[in-house]
């Protein structure tokens, strides 16, 4: 069956800020990086509990998809992780 895994993580000022200063200079933004690893991970996390629950052994055709929510002064983002959970048959 079809399983899902979604995160929605807060990213603060700071990083935002530091992220402005990294595009002018040039460069990877490390704070983003490491908040786009922890909500892919969670969502991938969530995702193979529900497969888990379907006693599922594998979960194939998996997509990851990132976006961004933005409200007055608050920025998030946002992962969902779907894919096919799927049990494995012994020939």
């Amino acid at each position: 069956g079809i399983v899902s895994g979604h995160s929605v993580l807060g990213m603060n000022i700071f990083s935002d800020w530091f992220a402005g200063i990294r595009d002018i200079v040039g460069g990877r933004s490390e704070s983003y990086e490491g908040y786009f690893e922890e909500a892919r991970e969670q969502a991938i996390d969530e995702m193979s509990l529900q497969a888990e629950r379907l006693k599922a052994t594998a979960i194939i055709s998996i997509k990851i998809d990132y976006s961004t929510i933005e409200a007055k002064n608050t920025r998030m983002l946002m992962v969902s992780a779907n894919g096919t959970a799927v049990k494995s048959v012994p020939e």
